[in-house]
């Protein structure tokens, strides 16, 4: 049996965002831009991390939620062991489309309270992305972005393909999300984790940098990092 967690006895874990700025209608926290782009050697799984002997690597988070529960709720007692990487991916909360766009906004918050926190104990910090359907990318249903908010402009991104992108209606929501994305926070360097297949990605290789990884499956049999585009 999964453990089960409660936030509420401590005030939903607020030390992770004591040092945090917030600059949007929802106080999603902010991520602070980093002062230079550093693209990871490889990313590492969370739940994953001790089978890697690699310690240039960037943890992140795209596998099921519960596999990295533990740091959500128990953040600060991470703090000491993510040091040992060259870098920390904010974790990738599920987003979806079926899911009330109050949790949506919730789960947003911890992707981004988590990522700060980290940054402020002074861990190379790469915002994670993620969108669910238009509520969350555009403003039809609330005043602002919210996928979006916390994120810096112009700067280094990570985004996950794998397991999102089955599927006529998946595609279709992930490239609109991502082409809102692009247009939105305009980064030199995005980080994916998974396929790039050419529908998708092929219109946009031209206006950015993006840097495809292999799942921690196919990596593990050979090779991380698929290449440039």
């Amino acid at each position: 049996m999964r453990k089960k967690y409660n936030f509420i006895d401590d005030g939903y874990n607020s030390e992770l965002v004591e040092k945090t700025l917030f600059n949007n209608i929802f106080e999603i926290p902010e991520i602070e831009k980093p002062e230079k782009i550093i693209i990871p050697k490889s990313l590492t799984p969370f739940s994953e991390r001790k089978k890697s002997k690699d310690r240039d690597t960037a943890i992140c988070f795209y596998e099921h939620d519960y596999k990295f529960a533990d740091i959500v709720y128990n953040t600060a007692s991470f703090v000491s062991e993510l040091k040992n990487y060259s870098a920390f991916v904010s974790p990738d909360c599920s987003l979806y489309r079926d899911m009330p766009l109050c949790l949506q906004i919730t789960n947003t918050y911890f992707n981004r309270a988590i990522g700060s926190f980290i940054q402020n104990n002074g861990i190379y910090t790469i915002p994670n992305v993620r969108w669910s359907d238009e509520r969350t990318y555009t403003t039809c249903k609330l005043p602002e972005k919210v996928a979006f908010l916390g994120v810096p402009k112009n700067s280094i991104v990570s985004i996950g393909t794998y397991g999102c992108i089955k599927g006529n209606e998946n595609k279709y929501y992930f490239k609109a999300g991502l082409d809102a994305m692009l247009r939105e926070l305009t980064p030199k360097v995005v980080l994916v984790y998974g396929n790039m297949p050419d529908d998708i990605f092929e219109n946009y290789v031209r206006y950015t940098k993006f840097i495809q990884y292999k799942d921690w499956i196919s990596a593990r049999k050979g090779g991380n990092r698929n290449g440039n585009n």
